[in-house]
Order: structure tokens, then sequence, then C-alpha cells
């Protein structure tokens, strides 16, 4: 064999049976062959097996596998990236004609998909306040939908939605239910009868900012349909970063818990402070969603918003004066993040619509991290002071 045959069909290693490794491997490869026609052929018409990374890669099934296990589904399709998932379930299970209820405290692209890409090929939307339940039961009352779509926590002002009473809301006027599960965690929720679950696993899941990727978790058939689309509209997720995303896995728990509890007393810290007007954290008795957090999800988060005392030059001068959070987008890594008010300003909402939003000239969203307590108070302390 001449050595340029040699390099590209190299010696294959195969390990001995029942020697595994601890860890397993990267199948870093696009494509895959099997040794007969007719089990080539069963790969392509009925999936056995793997043959195009595209439509599935055994490390990208690992990591779909586990997440479909801590959301306690059947399935998971696994994307590039959190708007990846997004789009990719809204394409799967929406067609022209159809008509979507969202909610006003939703995530800007999120919104801007339904309206500007969907409303392009004739999907209809009507966004009303994930608080007005007696407009949401209007809304599916007049107008035959197709899909409910919502947060809970929101972006970012973390309302708590009343997730059973909206989805059996949903169901009873036929339409499914879609929750975008990124702030509440990996496992919250899944006792609830929601029909597709959607993350970022940009956040928690990797974990350590260095990593994309998207997941929309679900039972048989609406999986299935999203698995389809996912193959046809190709957002694949490479299997190195699904690689990564499996290994922030394993420190998931640990990590979310350190952080949860970290976000408590930052809360409670700032509620206390003279110079802060208000803070959004459902771990505060006196939080709005406090008792509903309480009862539906597995913790309340890493996440809290704050009001200064001030006007939006005092809030920009806050977040510049910060020494510990780094003043950048995205959430659930081990360091600490803050948006500032200027960053998250409502602009295509109007109305009653952006006042639901409750976003104000000083409100800035903390992401907590994995430093100490102590030290983020510190921080958060001489920053006020500024």
């Amino acid at each position: 064999m001449k050595p340029s045959t040699f390099a590209n069909h190299p010696p294959e290693i195969v390990l001995p049976e029942g020697n595994q490794p601890l860890v397993a491997p990267i199948y870093q490869s696009v494509k895959f062959d099997f040794p007969t026609v007719a089990e080539t052929e069963a790969s392509w018409e009925r999936g056995l097996g793997f043959n195009y990374s595209r439509t599935s890669n055994p490390t990208v099934a690992a990591l779909e596998a586990t997440l479909a296990g801590l959301q306690g589904r059947q399935g998971c399709v696994a994307v590039a990236s959190g708007m990846g998932a997004v789009s990719t379930a809204l394409l799967a299970m929406l067609s022209a004609g159809d008509h979507v209820l969202s909610f006003a405290e939703s995530y800007g692209p999120t919104r801007r998909m339904i309206t500007k890409v969907l409303g392009r090929y004739g999907v209809r939307s009507t966004f009303v306040s994930i608080d007005d339940y007696a407009a949401i039961e209007r809304v599916l009352a007049e107008e035959k939908t197709a899909m409910v779509w919502f947060e809970s926590p929101t972006n970012p002002v973390l309302k708590i939605a009343d997730v059973a009473k909206i989805t059996d809301l949903t169901h009873r006027h036929g339409a499914i239910a879609v929750l975008d599960n990124t702030f509440a965690g990996l496992e919250a929720h899944g006792d609830l009868p929601v029909d597709l679950f959607v993350h970022s696993l940009t956040k928690y899941a990797g974990g350590h900012g260095d990593v994309m990727g998207g997941a929309i978790i679900g039972d048989e058939p609406h999986i299935r349909r999203v698995q389809f689309h996912a193959n046809t509209l190709g957002p694949t997720l490479d299997p190195h970063a699904a690689y990564l995303i499996q290994r922030g896995l394993k420190t998931y728990h640990v990590r979310r818990r350190a952080a949860c509890e970290t976000a408590q007393r930052v809360a409670e810290f700032l509620a206390a402070h003279p110079k802060v007007a208000k803070v959004r954290y459902p771990g505060l008795p006196t939080d709005p969603g406090h008792a509903r957090a309480k009862s539906q999800m597995k913790d309340y988060g890493t996440l809290l918003c704050i009001d200064l005392i001030g006007d939006a030059a005092g809030a920009s001068r806050f977040a510049e004066s910060l020494r510990l959070f780094s003043m950048a987008a995205s959430l659930g890594s081990t360091e600490s993040l803050i948006v500032p008010p200027s960053l998250q300003q409502v602009r295509d909402l109007t109305g009653d619509l952006r006042i639901a939003c409750d976003i104000g000239q000083t409100t800035s969203r903390l992401s907590i991290g994995l430093e100490d307590p102590e030290d983020l108070i510190a921080d958060l302390a001489q920053a006020l002071e500024s």
C-alpha cells in the first residue's frame, strides 16, 4: 500500500471485549459506513445505526439521551444554539395560516422570530402579558390557536408563569404548549404536561461560556416531527460541541446548586440596600412569584433583576464600577455577569405590552456565578457606593 493510500486508511484500533473507555470518545466523523449494501440501505431508509452526522451522530445522540432523561421525556433533538432550538421548534410545529399565542415577557429574538420571520410566511401571532390570564383565555377562545409559546421564569425580570394553568388552557383549546425552560433548569417542570421544552445549552448545560448549543425535548409524535425538520434545515450540533456540553452536565447539579445559594444571599443583600429600589428574585418571600416558584420549580435560579434608585446614567456607572461582574450577554457561566439597562430595553413592543415587560431605565440583570458570595457582595457594595 502506497503511503498516500495508507495515510487515508489508517489502522483501526478495536478495544478488547469488555474494555471500555470511562469517558465516551468524540465521534468527529461526518460519515459512517456499513459492510453490506443491505445494511447501508437499512440505515438510510429505517434509521438503523449512523450514516451521516447531519442526521445523527453517536456523540450527539448520547447528549440527547442524557437531556431527555433529565427532563423526563422520550426524546431530544440537539442543535447548534439556543436560537437554533427556538427556530427549529417553531418551524417544525407551525404552518402557514397557523396562529401562535406568546407573551410580551419573552426573549427578544424569539419574539422577532415569531413576528418578523414566521410572519412573512403566513404565521399569525398575538402577544399578551403572561400575568393576564383573562387575556390568555380570551385569545384562545376567539382565535383557533396552534401553539402557545412561553417562558418561566421570564427574561429578564423573572416573572413566574403558572405553568399548569397555561398548559391546561392550551390543551383545552387544542393547541400545543412549548416552554422555553432555560432559566428554570434541565429538570424543572418535567412533571407538568408541557408538550415541548426548549433549552439553550449554551447556558447552564455547557456552563463555562465556551460552547454553544440548544435542545428541543419532548415525547412522540412531536419530537419525531422536530427530528425531521432539524435534519432538513441543518442546524447541526458539532460532535465536539456535544462532547463539551456532555462534560459540562457532569458538574451541572453541583454548579447550579452553588450558584443558587449565592444568588439567594446576593438577593437578600441587595433587597436591604438603601440604593436599590427593587429586587426581582423568586427566592425572596416578598417576590410576587415566590409561592408559585416554590411549588413548581426545583430551585429559585441564579438570576436576579434589580432597579436602582436614580437614573440611567447612575445605573451605567454602577455596571462599569463592578470588578467581578463581567458586562456580557448570556448567563449560567462560572463567572458572574451583568446586563446593564441600555442593553435590554424593549424596542419592538409598544403601549401596555411594553409596560408589562417591566424593564425600567435602571433595570439590570445579574447572573450569579461560582465566585465566593462574600466577594460578590463586597463588589456590589462598592459599586453601589459609586
